[in-house]
């Protein structure tokens, strides 16, 4: 009996076999295979895998899917089981498979027949925006780079979520997104994605309201908010016309503050809400900036001896549609004072030079952010503890201040220090210099292997790369590498290259012809040596520091300079000797454009041809910081029927001069773009021999083209620029300067010379002038060259010589840094100055100055160098028929120093 049961339940499972596999093998017949999570788990058997194929897909590999899978031909399974199960999971983990389905097609004894019936899942062929600009739509193509994915619902999210932060950084915080998914026809199983972007309108903040600050003002905290700004706004003077014109108030300002006794705060309090004038800073709620913000405003209160100061809670609400309020609510705390500070494990200096270099005395406000500079580093004394260790080698150096006892409200604090092995460098390395020569940048390196480590050695070789022009100032990294066993640590320069050659296309308005033209080109990092090698040519060879000029300048045919010059700032490879050559031939002409019938001929011409050789070098005293340079000149000036514009005698001639230039400058900024701090100091002095002098034949009597046939004079300039941050920014400075310049002769013999000249006023650019023969002047509000002695009678019989003996002028500058990309670095700048140019001695009055005061804006690009617009007021009159200046424009292209 229990053998004809077998034999029947065997019969039976056959005959459903051979069902499935008929079934499998008619599945192009629309005849639907078993599944096998429908057979019955309760008598689960063992197969072997005979052939797996999957159906279904449209660009997925089959091979890849089934390996995916887990699955393999020859596995031993049961059937149904964890096999079946674990190839589901693992197809369905993928994410690429909508629907997955496992079939068996047939069973041939122990072999089974395997089908993936799969459900492919579409993709993004192609991504639309619509609702924004193309600058927006091609940002956003970055941030949602989605096209080729698979189409799942996170994948949707994550897009929009990133374009909604996109416009949350700008401001706009009701962004509305939407998506839409169409079918594309164009690829098999694709998707077309469109966003639909509504950005509304941006959100700005309407106030700041601080609470529970007694000691600290809301606008010195707002003050330390550096990118929280409220917008701005003028509405005083509208509020109280308002409240004015009210029947009822007995008075404006009570009106106003809706009280009988409006005191000094109220008023106070008033204006700050009514009255702000930050447009230059942007008031968007940007939350990641805000939450940044707020912590500075505790770390501005720490700084004022708050440390126990916090934000209890904050609200941020609308209060209309395109602005919000933000209210803070401060708990100050007690306010601290230092009692007693100590040192422990400082074996190399005692406690008194410790103390001294720490600069905090017993009694002072806790201040946690000078306390961190005075001990770790202070970028504008640099005279900190941590310097006076690690100049010294001790770059394991660490001091770690404890309050060992609060009392009251007294803080005493223990500073535990470590000091370290003495560390030696034992290599340097530089990388990321692609086009400059290694020797170019090893030679500004003050830090070099064998020497101690020195951290003031290693600030300013950062500061001397920065300066070259050659790298992006911003991202010159040291990386130390330091090794405490051996005391020794290896340093690296991480240097980025940016484009410094500048070419110089420019046009001005001057002259007849009104149209100005320049063409310069700048070679930053020429080579000579490389000049035979091709590979170095980018596109002239380049690599060794060497700087190359040349410029042509025209206005037609009355006005042309050529000028090429090229230094070697190393010359000899050894010691910074910067050795220049220039050549240089200008030319000013008058044309006749009144007689038609000369119409166009030259009537006289101005021309000047000179060569100078200069060496300079550094020096170590008084400091490192200081050059010293000579130079030796030789001009010849030549006239034809031109000489009486300067006041001489004769129309026609020529005149030489040999000039010995000696110049003593010290500079020790940290950016030649946008300085931040330091100052540049500069005094030179330039000598003739006396010809005249020493010429018995010569006296003031003599024509002048005896007297001028050699040129004597000296000349003294001094310029001093001085740079500091302020408001506690990198990007707000403040800049001073002075400019004086002194024309003299050897004696009365012939007097002061009619040439070599100062001329002032307007923009400062020759090419807006022509002054040949000249010290051009700018002074920004006045117009070009209208500060000048002798301009009332040029071109008058027996005139007074043209431009002046002696001038000064004033400068002072907040400028605000816009961008710093090495790429374009943009910066504003509001200025007053003020100056005067005398002709004569007895007339020089330091005190009689021409005022003016205005804004500007400034752009470096690489290629084109510092370009910038001032919008100047004069407030004093140049003529007796003015009143003032009035206001000007002014345009300039290259750094302007005096």
């Amino acid at each position: 009996m229990k053998r004809s049961l077998l034999i029947l339940c065997c019969l039976i499972w056959s005959a459903s076999a051979y069902s499935q596999i008929r079934l499998g093998q008619s599945r192009y017949a629309s005849q639907k295979p078993v599944n096998i999570l429908e057979l019955n788990y309760a008598k689960p058997q063992k197969f072997r895998i005979a052939e797996i194929k999957a159906v279904g897909l449209s660009t997925l590999d089959e091979i890849a899917i089934i390996s995916l899978s887990g699955l393999k031909v020859d596995d031993r399974i049961d059937v149904p089981g964890d096999a079946i199960s674990n190839a589901l999971k693992k197809l369905w983990g993928q994410g690429i498979i909508g629907d997955v389905k496992i079939l068996v097609t047939k069973i041939e004894g122990d072999d089974i027949y395997l089908l993936l019936d799969l459900t492919e899942r579409p993709r993004f062929s192609r991504v639309e925006f619509s609702g924004i600009n193309k600058t927006q739509e091609g940002e956003l193509r970055d941030k949602v780079n989605i096209r080729g994915r698979v189409v799942r619902d996170d994948v949707l999210n994550t897009a929009k979520r990133n374009i909604e932060k996109y416009y949350l950084d700008k401001g706009y915080l009701n962004t509305d997104v939407k998506i839409f998914q169409d079918r594309d026809t164009t690829l098999p199983n694709s998707v077309k994605l469109r966003f639909d972007i509504a950005i509304n309108s941006k959100v700005k903040i309407n106030e700041i309201q601080f609470h529970g600050n007694e000691e600290l003002s809301d606008r010195a905290l707002k003050g330390k908010m550096k990118k929280t700004k409220e917008h701005a706004r003028v509405a005083v003077f509208k509020d109280l016309y308002t409240r004015a014109t009210d029947a009822d108030a007995s008075s404006i300002a009570n009106s106003v503050l809706h009280t009988d006794s409006a005191s000094a705060d109220d008023v106070k309090n008033y204006i700050s809400k009514n009255f702000k004038l930050n447009f230059f800073a942007g008031s968007k709620y940007i939350p990641k900036e805000y939450r940044n913000d707020k912590d500075a405003v505790i770390n501005f209160y720490n700084s004022r001896g708050f440390r126990d100061a916090k934000i209890l809670n904050d609200s941020v609400y609308n209060f209309s549609e395109d602005k919000i309020n933000i209210d803070i609510d401060v708990v100050e705390g007690r306010k601290y004072y230092y009692r007693d500070i100590t040192f422990s494990g400082n074996y190399i200096h005692p406690d008194a030079v410790l103390l001294a270099r720490l600069g905090i005395q017993k009694g002072d406000v806790y201040d946690k952010e000078k306390l961190d500079k005075r001990l770790n580093y202070d970028p504008q004394r640099g005279d900190d503890v941590s310097s006076l260790y690690q100049d010294d080698g001790y770059l394991f150096f660490s001091i770690d201040p404890v309050e060992v006892n609060v009392s009251g409200d007294s803080i005493d604090l223990e500073m535990r220090i470590f000091e370290g092995p003495q560390v030696t460098v034992n290599s340097v390395n530089i990388k990321g210099n692609e086009r400059t020569s290694d020797h170019v940048v090893m030679r500004e390196i003050r830090i070099l292997p064998g020497q101690k480590f020195n951290r003031s050695a290693l600030v300013r070789t950062i500061r001397e790369l920065s300066t070259l022009g050659y790298f992006d100032p911003e991202k010159i990294n040291p990386d130390l590498r330091p090794n405490f066993e051996a005391a020794t640590v290896d340093i690296t320069f991480e240097l980025e290259e940016r484009p410094n050659d500048q070419i110089e296309l420019s046009g001005g308005w001057g002259g007849f012809y009104r149209f100005v033209g320049t063409v310069g080109l700048v070679f930053n990092n020429f080579s000579v040596r490389n000049i035979g090698d091709f590979s170095k040519w980018d596109p002239l060879p380049v690599g060794d520091g060497q700087k190359l000029s040349l410029r042509v300048q025209a206005n037609g045919r009355t006005f042309q300079n050529y000028s090429i010059s090229l230094t070697e700032p190393w010359f000899g490879g050894k010691k910074p000797n910067a050795l220049s050559f220039s050549f240089n031939h200008s030319v000013q002409r008058q044309v006749d454009f009144i007689n038609q019938a000369n119409f166009g001929n030259e009537l006289g011409y101005f021309k000047i041809t000179g060569v100078t050789v200069g060496l300079a070098k550094r020096v170590t005293w008084p400091d490192d910081n200081f050059s010293i340079s000579n130079s030796l000149q030789f001009q010849n000036y030549e006239f034809d029927e031109f000489g009486t514009s300067f006041g001489l005698s004769y129309p026609t001639g020529t005149s030489k001069s040999i000039t010995w230039n000696t110049t003593i400058a010290r500079t020790n900024i940290d950016n030649n773009t946008f300085p931040r701090m330091g100052s540049n100091i500069m005094l030179s002095a330039a000598f003739t021999p006396p010809y005249a002098s020493l010429n018995k034949n010569i006296n003031d009597e003599s024509p002048d083209q005896e007297k001028y046939k050699w040129l004597e004079y000296h000349k003294w300039m001094f310029d001093a620029s001085f740079y500091t941050p302020i408001f506690g920014s990198s990007k707000w400075v403040a800049s001073a300067r002075a400019h004086m310049g002194f024309l003299g002769s050897y004696g009365n013999k012939i007097g002061i010379i009619p040439l070599e000249r100062f001329v002032m006023g307007g923009d400062g650019m020759t090419f807006n002038n022509f002054a040949l023969g000249q010290e051009i002047i700018g002074l920004r509000g006045y117009e070009n060259q209208t500060i000048t002695p002798g301009r009332e009678t040029r071109g008058q019989e027996n005139a007074d010589p043209y431009g002046g003996v002696v001038y000064n002028k004033f400068v002072t500058e907040v400028r605000f840094l816009v961008s710093p990309n090495p790429s374009a670095t943009i910066f504003l700048l509001g200025f007053a100055e003020a100056g005067n140019n005398w002709g004569s001695y007895k007339d020089y009055n330091p005190y009689d100055l021409k005022k003016s005061a205005g804004f500007g804006a400034r752009i470096f690009m690489p290629a084109f160098g510092l370009l910038g617009i001032d919008w100047g007021y004069g407030f004093d009159a140049v003529s007796p028929s003015l009143e003032r200046s009035g206001p000007q424009f002014h345009f300039t292209i290259g750094q302007q120093f005096r």
